[in-house]
């Protein structure tokens, strides 16, 4: 069995290549329209809406949402209709 020592650059390196690949794969360099999900802020300054316009529009069900831990995310898709729409369901 052959012993390879590897040394905390060596793990520097690695992690910063990791996270440039998770970076591409996970688009953090894309625009908004090529994301599938997006948060409040980055939502209400889409549609340029105050915090309260945003809860108003998720309580009456007119844009729906997924909350994970304490973050609500947004379909773009679910967005674009909102703005299709003119705001009806």
């Amino acid at each position: 069995m052959q012993v390879e020592i590897l040394t905390k650059e060596d793990l520097k390196q690695f992690k910063a290549e990791l996270f440039q690949e998770m970076k591409e794969a996970f688009g953090g360099n894309a625009k908004q329209e090529n994301k599938q999900w997006l948060k409040s802020a980055e939502v209400r300054k889409l549609l340029g809406i105050s915090p309260g316009t945003l809860q108003n529009l998720r309580i009456n069900g007119t844009l729906t949402y997924s909350k994970i831990g304490g973050m609500m995310y947004y379909r773009y898709q679910d967005i674009m209709k909102l703005l299709e729409n003119g705001g009806a369901k």
